[in-house]
This record gives C-alpha cells, structure tokens and sequence, in this order.
C-alpha cells in the first residue's frame, strides 16, 4: 500500500491477507442477558482474545510488515499508554529486530510487564502528550529506529480496519458497528471497513466524557487536542491524529460520550455474565449502548470489543 495515501478497499484486504499467519481471527460472542438490557441484538468482536490481548497487535503487525527491511533495519519505536507498546514488541520480535517503547509512567503495570515479556525496551516519561514525544524523538535520536505511531499512519489504520472487515464478513447486515475512540485508530478503520465492506452499516464512536476531544473535535469540525484527560479508560485518553480526524469527519455517523461509572458498571456486566476479562476502554462501548438504548432499540449492533489487559490486583470497582 502507499504510506502516504487513505487506505482504500484493496488495502484492507492486503492487510488481513498479510497479518493472517501471524494473528488470530477473533470470535463474536452474544450474551441474551445485554441483548435484554439494550433491546437489541448485540454482537462482541472479542479482541481481547487477540495477541498481545488486544486489536492493536493488528495495526503494529501489518505496519511492520509493509515496511521494507532497510527501513526497520535499527528497530522500530513508539510511544503508547500499553497495547500498542505490547503490539509493536510482540511484532518486533516476529521480525527479529528490537522495539523502543517510551510509556507514561503513571501505565498500567500489566501493561508494562507485556511489554518487557515482548522484549520491549522501555523508556518512562511523564504521562502527558508532549512529555511522551519528547522523549520518543531522543529514543529516536539515539537508536535510529523507525517509528511506528500507535495510529497516526495509513498502514496501522488498514490493519485496524480488518477487525471490523472480519465482523462484517461473519455478520453481513449489522445496522451499526460501535467503537471506542481514543487517537482514532480503531474507529477509522472500522469506518473505512463499514465503507467499503458495508456501506448501509453505521459506525458511532464510543468515548469517555472525561476525554472527550474526539467528541469535541467531531463537533466543532475542527481539531481539539485532549488535554488532562480524566477516566478510568486508560487506552482512550490520547488525542486524535491529522490522519483519523478526516477520515472520522467524514465517515463516522456519530460520537457519543459516556461517563466513568457507567463505564464501569458495563465492563462488571461483561465480566459477570459473558465470563470474559475486557478493559474499561473496551467497555466504554457497551456503557454508551446502553445509556442510549433507544437509539439502538431493534438493532443488529456490532460492538469491537478493542482489549482485554487489566491489572487484576487493580480493578476499576475495588
């Protein structure tokens, strides 16, 4: 694909051609408990049963994979609050060449122990955007790696987008798929997937209410950086991209906050009655679905379930 140009259709299935051996094609589960609760058919994406637990190993494998050798020949770097950390280490290693990870000190401990088990060279720095990427252009000073940005670069978003191509492929006729958005990532490839794949599905974004430049931004039509975010969603409080913001304008049909609590209490649901481990920025969906019921009522509604990595000694609820 070209680097420097929007995923098209045939980008999309290069990219879920090309991340296949390496990934798993993930399960959709039903619970007829939320189907109850919402009133409409809800059909999980269930990405937290990816590598590395969560869709970002999607973006980060099909990334480095486009990537010719002499490019990623002095490793590769990021900066990420945890799964795309875990992701790029995790692919790095496929590829037998090192990941420079700078992480916000204040990221969940599970997430910085994936990352060290991928083989990941950590770096911490203070847990603002600035801080983050001021240390990332030293990592990159030093070491020459390439970078690979959690979701501001056409090659992750195309391998985002196959999370949505799979639900669409296994589920034809869904009303509306439901994303979490954070940098934007996840919800412009699953719009682009809807796009192309399934032009009548709706896709809305699902957000914290305590970080909510995306909503702001998708609003106001101009871009809004995120700015001391506050939510217990820790994989949602970055800004969006140059790249996801246009692509979301134009392809997103709605963004809707929801609060922390509410957030919580879906990802309690989940795990009680699914049986399944999600994060809370995987459960910000769910809360919104919820909280808008009948906005959904009668819906086949998709919903990409985006991680499943929680510091178990650390619940949201405890």
């Amino acid at each position: 694909m070209d680097k420097n140009q929007e995923p098209g259709r045939e980008d999309i299935l290069k990219a879920a051609k090309r991340i296949q051996p390496s990934l798993n094609r993930t399960p959709i589960l039903t619970c007829s408990f939320i189907d109850a609760v919402v009133g409409a058919t809800v059909f999980f994406k269930c990405e937290n049963f990816q590598k590395a637990g969560a869709f970002k190993s999607r973006g980060a494998t099909n990334a480095l994979l486009s990537y010719d050798s002499y490019d990623i020949k002095n490793g590769v770097a990021t900066h990420s609050s945890g799964n795309h950390a875990a992701a790029l280490a995790r692919a790095a290693q496929l590829k037998h060449i090192p990941a420079y990870i700078v992480m916000p000190e204040n990221s969940s401990k599970i997430k910085v122990e994936a990352v060290k088990g991928y083989g990941g060279k950590i770096t911490f720095c203070k847990p603002t955007l600035v801080s983050r990427e001021e240390k990332l252009n030293e990592v990159l000073n030093e070491t020459n790696a390439f970078e690979i940005h959690p979701y501001n670069n056409y090659a992750v978003i195309a391998g985002q987008a196959t999370a949505a191509l799979e639900l669409i492929e296994d589920l034809p006729g869904l009303d509306t798929i439901v994303s979490p958005v954070g940098g934007g990532g996840l919800l412009s490839g699953t719009a682009l997937a809807a796009h192309y794949f399934s032009s009548t599905t709706k896709v809305i974004g699902a957000e914290p209410s305590g970080a909510d430049d995306a909503y702001q931004s998708f609003y106001q039509k101009k871009f809004i950086p995120s700015i001391n975010p506050d939510t217990v969603a820790d994989g949602l409080r970055t800004s969006l991209g140059s790249l996801t913001f246009p692509i979301i304008r134009h392809l997103v049909s709605d963004i809707i906050t929801v609060n922390d609590h509410a957030t919580i209490e879906a990802m309690k649901m989940v795990w009680e009655r699914m049986k399944i481990i999600i994060e809370p920025s995987s459960s910000v969906a769910l809360a919104m679905v919820i909280k808008h019921k009948h906005r959904f009522a009668g819906q086949k509604i998709g919903i990409i379930i985006s991680g499943g990595n929680v510091d178990l000694m650390h619940l949201p609820w405890l």
